[in-house]
């Protein structure tokens, strides 16, 4: 399913990507080196009921998962990139965080990711990686506007990360986003530019590049849902929540304080 939404559909939308994105901000902030990943669990299912809305993960039960995913944000620490559930782990100097949230508010949903280094310790080649997959982010985004095919996109984001000399991984990706989650069209993060989808004012889509240091292969963990990186290396995610308009993109996931 593809939806192109309306005005009013696209207002609420913006209301709940304020919220996704003033949950991450507040989340990185409060992410220290000791804290444990499951009051970051806690603390992000409290600001989803205080804002009157619901967690798209809690009973999420996709047939690549184990069952529902029983908590409110993903976890993914280090070499764990993506779907991380979150557990009794408190983090250290160092650790590589991505902290991964969809809600819904008012019938509409909202879908971002950010990775950031926890603490004072700073390896250069985690820095770059989690650059990276901003800047790429950033080339989906500018890509994003009406009569552009999702190859394009595609091709935008796939550059950056290649250019870098990551491997990308084709299993997971960005999507469309509306009343629900997930939808069509799937945006990989690499492709051929012209091909696909033509987009359309009114279409909203999740943007979400990710790599893994030294390869494209993905192990899960015996929880049924944590993603790691094969060989054990480092990992970085970003992701937005897009609407496309006359204009270009607008980018609906930015907390408060960026906007």
């Amino acid at each position: 399913m593809i939806e192109i939404l309306n005005l009013t559909q696209l207002g609420r939308a913006r209301d709940t990507g304020r919220l996704v994105g003033d949950i991450l901000h507040a989340m990185r902030a409060r992410a220290r080196v000791g804290t444990n990943l499951l009051d970051i669990d806690q603390w992000a299912k409290e600001m989803i009921l205080d804002a009157g809305a619901e967690s798209c993960y809690v009973d999420y039960a996709p047939s690549f998962g184990r069952g529902p995913f029983g908590h409110h944000i993903c976890t993914a620490v280090n070499d764990a990139v993506l779907h991380g559930m979150p557990h009794d782990y408190g983090l250290a100097d160092g650790d590589l965080l991505t902290l991964d949230l969809a809600v819904k508010l008012r019938g509409m949903a909202a879908d971002a990711a950010i990775s950031f280094i926890v603490g004072q310790r700073r390896d250069p080649a985690d820095e770059r990686m989690i650059a990276t997959t901003e800047r790429a982010l950033a080339a989906g985004i500018t890509a994003a506007r009406p009569g552009a095919r999702i190859g394009d996109l595609s091709y935008a984001i796939g550059t950056v990360l290649a250019d870098a000399g990551y491997s990308i991984n084709l299993e997971f990706g960005g999507h469309g986003i509306g009343t629900t989650m997930h939808q069509d069209p799937h945006v990989a993060n690499t492709g051929r530019p012209g091909r696909g989808y033509k987009l359309r004012p009114g279409l909203m889509l999740a943007l979400e590049p990710w790599v893994m240091t030294d390869t494209a292969q993905l192990v899960t963990d015996p929880d049924g849902w944590t993603l790691r990186s094969a060989t054990g290396g480092r990992t970085a995610h970003s992701e937005h929540t897009i609407a496309v308009t006359d204009e270009g993109a607008e980018v609906l996931t930015l907390a408060h304080d960026a906007a």
